[in-house]
Formats: structure tokens, C-alpha cells, sequence
């Protein structure tokens, strides 16, 4: 003879947790009043789909990897050139060499433009020195909406940016696989 187990459930009153499911699951009815946390002893198995049900069944961190179709590189030197000037979230990778001089002061600069407006967004600078070479990596992520577009800027043939760029999500956040 079979038994079948049934599980006890017990409510939870807890503030800080109500909080979290609300900004968490509005849609399961956090946004407003009415409704109770509870726990059981009943053992319930979890399927994490949230990879799938986004898109991706690839790990965040190899999404980001650069491919054939996907990789866009750039050289600028001695330059200002926009690079991107579609939307969505890219990936930069490269870097920034610089040979030093002794009569003035080098820079690579990459910024967004909005269409009326440039804001810098990294800059590598070499102060006079001795003749010797700098360099520094370039990684990081930016985002770009309607209307902007990220411009590289070299302001000597002795200051050069070199590397990849790559989108990584559009502009609704869907991420873009290699």
C-alpha cells in the first residue's frame, strides 16, 4: 500500500522579504496589496528557464565573446572617427598606445555623442616625458540610444586606438549571441 505525503504550509510575515517579491514579481501581483508569503515542507523541484526565456541558452560570460559575424575592429589614428551609430549595448576591447614626447602631451579619447552634445567616456593621456611608450587595455561596456554614437579620437600619429567592438544586446537589452 501507497501513502501519499502531503506537505504543511506556513505563512511567513516578513517585511523586508514582501518588499524584494514586490520590486521583484509586479506582475504576480507584488504591486499591490493582498497577498501572503508562505513556506512548505512539501518538496517542490525548480527548473531555472530565465536563460531561455530571454533568448540566450548561452552563459553570460561566453555571450560576450567576439565571432566571425560579430567582431568590428578599429584602428584610429591621429583621427576623430565614429565608430558605432546604431543603439544597443556594445563591448569594447583593445588598446590605447601612445608614444611619449618631450615637447607635448598625447591623448586618446573615446566619447558618446548625443547629437548635440560629446561627453567623454575613457581617456588616456601621456604626459611630456621621455621618448618611451605607453599603453593602457581597453574593456568596457557601453550603451548607446537613439540618436548617439561613440567616436574615437587619436590627436597625433604618434597616439594610436586599436582593437574590437562588438554588440552585445540591442537596445531593449536582448542579448545578441556571437
Amino acid at each position: 500500500m501507497a501513502y501519499l505525503s502531503v506537505g504543511s504550509e506556513y505563512f511567513i510575515n516578513n517585511q523586508e522579504l514582501e518588499d524584494k517579491v514586490r520590486n521583484l514579481l509586479p506582475s504576480q501581483g507584488g504591486a499591490g496589496a493582498g497577498f501572503d508569503l508562505s513556506a512548505s515542507t512539501q518538496i517542490i523541484p525548480i527548473i531555472d528557464l530565465t536563460e531561455s526565456a530571454e533568448g540566450s541558452n548561452v552563459r553570460a560570460d561566453l555571450q560576450t565573446a567576439i565571432s566571425h559575424t560579430t567582431a568590428n575592429v578599429f584602428s584610429v589614428v591621429n583621427a576623430t572617427t565614429t565608430v558605432i551609430n546604431t543603439t544597443g549595448y556594445f563591448k569594447i576591447s583593445g588598446v590605447s598606445l601612445i608614444n611619449v614626447s618631450t615637447s607635448s602631451i598625447r591623448t586618446n579619447i573615446i566619447q558618446i555623442n548625443d547629437g548635440t552634445t560629446t561627453k567623454d567616456v575613457w581617456k588616456h593621456i601621456a604626459p611630456i616625458g621621455s621618448n618611451n611608450s605607453v599603453n593602457t587595455p581597453i574593456d568596457f561596456n557601453v550603451f548607446l540610444d537613439s540618436g548617439d554614437s561613440l567616436i574615437f579620437n587619436s590627436d597625433s600619429i604618434f597616439s594610436i586606438l586599436t582593437g574590437s567592438v562588438r554588440q552585445i544586446a540591442d537596445i531593449a537589452g536582448n542579448l545578441t549571441n556571437p
